[in-house]
């Protein structure tokens, strides 16, 4: 389940070339999650870490997760 939704919130980034000649990446509706890097691979790979990231601190801390793709994540309480 993880792995799809990272997959299809991945999907959904944009990215666009700086001045200097990098590339910076965000993902719509995961305000915060951004990345940028010197080349398009890599700002990729640092959006991926910096989304599950991203992920892992809203569901400790309770806070909504956006649905995509009508996948949803939450943190259940456990017995």
């Amino acid at each position: 389940m993880l792995t799809l939704y990272l997959r299809a919130a991945l999907h959904r980034a944009t990215y666009k070339v700086i001045e200097d000649g990098s590339f910076f990446g965000e993902i719509p509706g995961f305000e915060g999650a951004w990345a940028d890097a010197a080349t398009l691979e890599a700002c990729r790979e640092e959006l991926e870490e910096v989304l599950e990231e991203w992920i892992l601190f809203r569901v400790s801390r309770q806070l909504p997760v956006p649905t995509v793709d009508n996948l949803e994540l939450r943190a259940r309480e456990v017995a």
